[in-house]
């Protein structure tokens, strides 16, 4: 049977392959959380780049104009579709600890979690893989000068940026923070308060940095001037970074999840991310079911306990895999999903206390993702992250860099949550130049009709989120949809049903609750979702998540002359 099947899924996606090696999309498509990012990658490709140029011209435009969200001090994955050689990768840009961190370096005399510790500060920085997964795109996958790429975001930090309401949004949340650091208060606040609307965040030492990137590529970041200013800063700040941490980082190129869920066949990302694995999990269980068929209330049901389940082994698995044994083959395969959800009982909530018990821990909010696509085929699906809003809140003097807090990513506690309540186990312990799990999970689907690309920040959240854009995408192939849908989510831990206002109508929450979940409605909405999709037939449209302030367009790109 098993042998049947495979053979089935390889039929299927060789049939995928040629048919999409058959063709190139009529116009090229962009979706970012922010218009000036959207505007780089366009303005990239109509000069001549292709997705890869555009991907690395809006990462560098992010780091400027979403400071909260990513940046040059952060670090994320970049999910590839080479269109020539018909082939995705995973470009893991992720951050790692610092060769002098250890597993108790939060921990008190006596054993207990100094608060804060791990999200405020110089310690709670780890090393930076943005500029380092930027340089290799340009190198291997694009076909303009970094120094042309990185253009747009060196204009945006030098002339500035306005504030909108959701930058002043995000400076509020984390004032004190922002005022501790005189510094980053220089920067990102005007006289030590949240700027107004309108007024222009200018950064001049951050263009200085990125022209050094433009003019001598990862030796500008990585070594140097830059790299000395980076390691002073955070030993001032009470950090342990090292000239050779920076020195020494190293992009990884990882196999993508890849697995199969109705007709759709779906890439994301491999661990250090828990995307993909959990992605797989959630999916596979319900495709036992013939989920279409069922009642508002029986449909939440069961993809609440595929969450459950998921985010439950997420806590006991997952972890970096170049450090720590992760089941991958098991936890993605239809077999193990299949057990999973013999364990599910339609008329009632699986309490996560009766699930395995783990060895018990969260993560990074305000994150970032755009989709892009060209007219070649080739496609980038990518999300990055400083973690909490605003990161660490220091800023490397002399630079514009303002650092990551990734380090609370890690299992700094067995039992102890990190800001997003997530729980974890020993294989996600802080090591020397390990890499914290991550919730990111940039994914590219692939149909008999099409392609389509999609991600979102979120934190915790992130994996329900593109869970909910594939099942509304299974309804519908409008991308405005995708984004837009109203969101639920559950984590394992707490054991509770976390919806949007708009997400379940009052009789669906009742009849929940009559099954034993907890629930509990939100204060308002969450994520920023950006979609991008190619229908052979129907052509290409991108949307922006409506909640936030990004930007999509779809545009003809001009042949070039022979």
């Amino acid at each position: 049977m098993n042998q049947q099947l495979n053979a089935f899924i390889l039929i299927f996606c060789s049939l995928l392959s040629i048919n999409s090696l058959a063709q190139t999309p009529p116009q090229a498509a962009i979706a970012t959380a922010h218009p000036l990012a959207t505007q780089a990658g366009q303005k990239i490709i109509l000069q001549g780049g292709n997705a890869f140029d555009a991907a690395v011209a809006i990462t560098a435009a992010l780091a400027v104009v979403e400071p909260y969200s990513s940046g040059l001090g952060g670090g994320g994955f970049w999910l590839l579709r080479d269109a020539q050689h018909n082939k995705i990768l995973m470009l893991d840009g992720r951050e790692t600890a610092p060769a002098r961190a250890h597993r108790d370096m939060y921990l008190d005399k006596d054993g207990h979690y100094i608060a804060g510790s791990s999200v405020d500060g110089a310690l709670a920085a780890g090393i930076p893989g943005t500029v380092a997964a930027m340089v290799h795109l340009s190198a291997q996958y694009g076909v303009l000068p970094l120094k042309q790429v990185l253009q747009p975001a060196i204009q945006y930090a030098e002339q500035g940026f306005p504030v909108t309401e959701h930058y002043q949004k995000m400076a509020a949340f984390r004032l004190s923070l922002l005022q501790s650091q005189p510094e980053s208060a220089h920067i990102f606040l005007h006289n030590n308060q949240v700027p107004e609307i309108g007024s222009l965040i200018i950064q001049k030492n951050l263009a200085n940095t990125l022209k050094r990137i433009a003019e001598q590529g990862r030796a500008g970041f990585y070594q140097g001037p830059i790299a000395d200013r980076l390691v002073n800063s955070v030993k001032a700040a009470g950090g342990i970074w090292q000239l050779d941490d920076l020195k020494n980082y190293q992009i990884k190129l990882r196999q993508p999840i890849v697995f199969k869920y109705q007709n759709m066949k779906i890439s994301s990302v491999a661990p250090p991310s828990s995307g993909g694995i959990a992605l797989a999990t959630i999916l596979q269980i319900l495709q036992n079911y013939k989920l279409n068929t069922l009642d508002e209330v029986s449909r939440t049901h069961l993809i609440v306990e595929a969450m459950r389940r998921a985010y439950r082994d997420r806590a006991e698995y997952l972890g970096d895999s170049d450090f720590t044994g992760v089941p991958v083959q098991r936890l993605t395969s239809p077999r193990y999903a299949q057990e999973l959800a013999k364990s599910i009982q339609m008329n009632k909530a699986t309490p996560s206390t009766d699930l395995p018990a783990i060895t018990h821990r969260s993560e990074g909010q305000d994150t970032t993702h755009f989709s892009v696509l060209d007219t070649q085929g080739n496609m980038v699906s990518a999300t990055m992250s400083i973690n909490y809003p605003f990161g660490s809140g220091v800023t490397a003097k002399g630079t514009g860099i303002l650092l990551n807090d990734e380090m609370d990513d890690f299992s700094a506690l067995p039992g102890t949550p990190n800001v997003y309540g997530l729980v974890g186990a020993q294989a996600n312990a802080i090591a020397a130049g390990k890499r914290p799990l991550s919730s990111m999970s940039p994914t590219i689907i692939e149909t008999g009709q099409g392609f389509a690309l999609l991600g979102t920040p979120g934190g915790s959240r992130i994996i329900t989120m593109v869970l909910l854009g594939i099942l509304t995408m299974e309804q519908t192939p409008e991308t405005e949809q995708w984004v837009s849908r109203p969101r639920f989510h559950h984590q394992y831990l707490p054991d509770k049903i976390f919806y949007e206002p708009e997400a379940l109508s009052s009789d669906v929450i009742r009849k929940l609750e009559q099954m034993g979940h907890h629930t509990k409605q939100l204060d308002g909405t969450y994520g920023n979702m950006q979609a991008v999709s190619w229908n052979y037939k129907n052509g290409v449209q991108a949307a922006s998540d409506p909640r936030v302030e990004g930007e999509a367009i779809v545009f003809k790109v001009p042949k070039k002359p022979h």
